[in-house]
């Protein structure tokens, strides 16, 4: 029963707020793309991601979140015409030697789709999302690209699920399901923008996803119960720091804003050794579900790679879950120039 009103609680923090809408990714670092529509087409061939995230195991209706995405560049050459383009046995391919040889690719195009679903108890969102970006060189080691996203996302309940712990009470006493006992479901357009800097050793990147506001109404009185579809705005900066020839260290941040709630803030370390296996960690700030992460990845060959990063729930709700999971599979395919882990986008 406490697990039951605790999930309750959880979900009306989350949704009856008509705030946080977008679900929240540990390994944001391994693919800023589903914040960022800019990135669409960074890296040399079609990047195709699968994610999967059970949060606060243990709590019934806590949220579930998946998706699939895949994005590929149009036009995008590199000839490889230096010494360190392609592996040298004993030297890291993502070593001091390439950062000093780096040069930034040509202007080329990018396109890209995006699937998700997001379920929190009774409450079931998903969006499928199309998105293009445009990559221009500043110059010799810089480029910026510029992208945008357009899609459908919908949020649905359904009212045969709710359960009101009592017999007496039914989706007839609640105004926010109304008197329907099937699903209830608005769709509604979406639009996103963003802007991303790279180099060889950097990225830096703002966006804002659901631009144009709107509001999904259900019950009987639509001006007041429903949730709203707000703009949800993002700042993204990582920097690669050598530790040593085989290891490289990528701190990084990301804000996330949501009016009219408080900034919240996710910073993340990841170690890499080699382009071969990487381990890290994740903080997040700014609310009362705030806490710390572990991550850990290898890429298994020039075609496949693999994360996972395990949340540790915050103290409220400690004695009731055991914790967040959350696994990543990535396909490189059209792997022309056998890059075992991203080039530009870590």
């Amino acid at each position: 029963m406490m697990k039951r009103l605790l999930a309750i609680c959880l979900i009306v923090m989350g949704y009856a707020a008509d705030a946080q809408q977008k679900p929240i990714y540990t390994q944001y670092i391994l693919n800023n793309y589903i914040i960022n529509p800019a990135i669409t087409g960074i890296e040399n061939y079609t990047d195709v991601k699968i994610s999967y995230r059970n949060q606060w195991v243990g709590i019934d209706g806590a949220p579930v979140t998946s998706y699939v995405s895949i994005h590929a560049p149009i036009g995008k050459k590199d000839y490889r015409t230096n010494a360190t383009s392609f592996d040298i046995p004993g030297e890291n391919p993502r070593g001091r030697n390439y950062m000093e040889e780096y040069t930034a690719p040509q202007a080329h195009h990018g396109v890209g789709v995006i699937v998700m679903s997001d379920k929190t108890g009774y409450i079931n969102r998903w969006g499928a999302y199309a998105t293009y970006a445009y990559h221009k060189g500043l110059n010799p080691r810089t480029t910026l690209s510029a992208g945008f996203m357009v899609g459908m996302s919908s949020v649905s309940i359904d009212a045969s699920k709710v359960d009101y712990g009592s017999p007496t009470f039914t989706s007839q006493s609640d105004l926010a399901i109304g008197y329907l006992s099937g699903t209830i479901s608005k769709i509604k357009p979406e639009v996103g923008a963003g802007l991303w800097l790279y180099g060889a050793n950097y990225f830096a990147g703002v966006s804002v996803l659901n631009i144009i506001p709107g509001k999904a109404t259900f019950g009987a009185d639509s001006s007041k119960y429903g949730s709203n579809f707000l703009p949800h705005f993002f700042a993204t900066a990582g920097y690669k720091f050598f530790v040593s020839d085989e290891l490289s260290l990528t701190p990084s941040v990301m804000v996330q804003y949501v009016k009219p709630i408080a900034p919240q803030i996710f910073t993340s370390f990841k170690l890499q050794y080699l382009d071969k296996a990487w381990i890290g960690s994740n903080f997040r700030f700014g609310d009362q579900l705030g806490g710390f992460s572990a991550m850990a990845g290898i890429n298994i060959s020039n075609t496949m790679n693999i994360g996972y990063a395990y949340d540790i729930a915050p103290s409220a709700l400690n004695q009731y879950s055991r914790n967040t999971h959350e696994f990543m599979v990535g396909f490189l395919l059209g792997n022309k120039y056998d890059d075992s882990c991203p080039r530009q986008n870590w």
